[in-house]
């Protein structure tokens, strides 16, 4: 029996969702569209199978071939990107941070990460989540110019003497130096730990600086600009540190392992070794590029003033209106965005000043620069008269007949 007949409430609002995904312009940054395999191997029967431990050393029967599966997963994600060991089974990109904690460090341990207002995510140390509540957590950020000063951070740390250094953020436009990093760390005597859940896709394709070898170990989400399903991964290079990962995993945080998931990392992996995957990312930069001088152009001001990956922060401080103002007039206007803080935030975390928007999805829909130049404009006609509901309303139907143009899931499947 299918779906639509057993359960036709949730097959309704299932296809809502489609067409929501359909009509609208997915810009958040966090979002994308993964592979129809991916989904494929997610409604698969892997899911009937409980597979607690490792591949090897299972502690149920009947795993041989959901050994093989994880151990594709594993190598795929190792050749990725160029370490010598790799965790598949962290049920997201939190789990995943929060197993590398868990590994290296011990409660009241001090970590400095990225301060969340500045770009950093909860996982670096905020205080409201388990990472700042369980580790005592100190912070770095950008300067006035939206950049990190690397000087300004080892100077943090040299007074901080933390036993963990987070690199990556979630709300950042330019590269990450994890060379430098790497110096900062060893002056101090702490691990480094990279988090480009953001970026990894842009890594693997060798659009941004890769965090191998300079940190010690490097956890992702698999889904973000790397287009598969979501979970999350951890790297690293050193044996000892990925048996303590291994452990603060299973038996650490987490039962038996999302078997469907791990297959699913492991097709999306094949997709990001591809040739066809550097082409995607070079495109996501590319129509990021194009966003931000549009922006740019209309007179907005963006943090850091452009960007180097696939994403753009909107400083919204000088208008009248707030980041939660201009995302809910944006998705009047049929754009999915999200409200973001920006560094100097004023105002709270539910209202914000900024919106942080990005290419990805858009861009694995297939849209260019052509596209992106058309879209940027509406962003800012939106934005420059954003109590305009009629014009909202003409910008949604204009919009919505450019994203049928690239229609990316057949209805049929779903």
């Amino acid at each position: 029996m299918s779906l639509e007949k057993f359960d036709n409430e949730i097959y309704a609002l299932t296809s809502a969702e489609l067409k929501r995904q359909t009509d609208h312009l997915e810009m958040i940054a966090s979002e994308n569209f993964t592979l129809p395999e991916v989904i494929e191997a997610l409604g698969s029967v892997l899911t009937n199978k409980y597979a607690e431990g490792y591949p090897g050393k299972r502690y149920y029967g009947g795993c041989e071939f959901v050994d093989e599966i994880e151990q594709i997963a594993i190598d795929r994600c190792k050749a990725l990107f160029g370490c010598e060991y790799a965790n598949v089974q962290p049920n997201s990109g939190s789990q995943a941070n929060q197993g590398v904690y868990g590994a290296l460090l011990n409660r009241g341990d001090k970590i400095l990460g990225m301060d969340l207002s500045h770009g950093g995510h909860l996982t670096h140390g905020a205080k409201v989540s388990s990472s700042g509540k369980m580790y005592e957590s100190f912070f770095y950020g950008v300067e006035l110019d939206g950049r990190i000063n690397y000087d300004r951070v080892a100077d943090i740390a040299n007074i901080v003497k933390p036993k963990m250094i987070v690199c990556g953020a979630s709300a950042y436009a330019r590269q990450i130096d994890f060379a430098k990093f790497r110096e900062i760390a060893d002056s101090v005597g702490a691990y480094l730990f990279a988090d480009v859940a953001h970026i990894a896709g842009l890594v693997v394709a060798g659009e941004h600086n890769n965090p191998f070898p300079h940190c010690d170990v490097v956890s992702s989400t698999t889904h973000k600009t790397l287009r598969g399903p979501r979970g999350g991964i951890i790297m690293t290079n050193n044996e000892e540190i990925a048996k303590k990962i291994n452990s603060s995993i299973f038996p650490g945080i987490q039962g038996g392992p999302l078997m469907n998931v791990i297959a699913a990392k492991a097709v999306g992996f094949k997709f990001n070794l591809s040739d066809e995957w550097k082409v995607y990312a070079k495109q996501v930069k590319a129509n990021a590029k194009t966003l931000a001088e549009v922006l740019i152009k209309r007179g907005f001001e963006l943090v850091s003033g452009g960007t180097d990956n696939h994403l753009v922060l909107l400083n919204l401080s000088d208008k009248p209106y707030s980041g939660k103002d201009a995302d809910i007039a944006l998705g009047q206007a049929g754009i999915t965005v999200n409200k973001n803080t920006v560094p100097g935030e004023k105002r709270s975390p539910f209202v914000t000043s900024g919106v942080r928007i990005g290419s990805p999805a858009l861009t694995a829909r297939g849209m260019g620069e052509a596209e992106f130049e058309i879209i940027a404009n509406r962003i800012a006609d939106v934005l420059d008269d954003i109590n305009n509901a009629s014009l909202q309303a003409k910008i949604k139907e204009e919009l919505k007949a450019l994203a049928h143009n690239f229609i990316i899931y057949d209805k049929a499947m779903y």
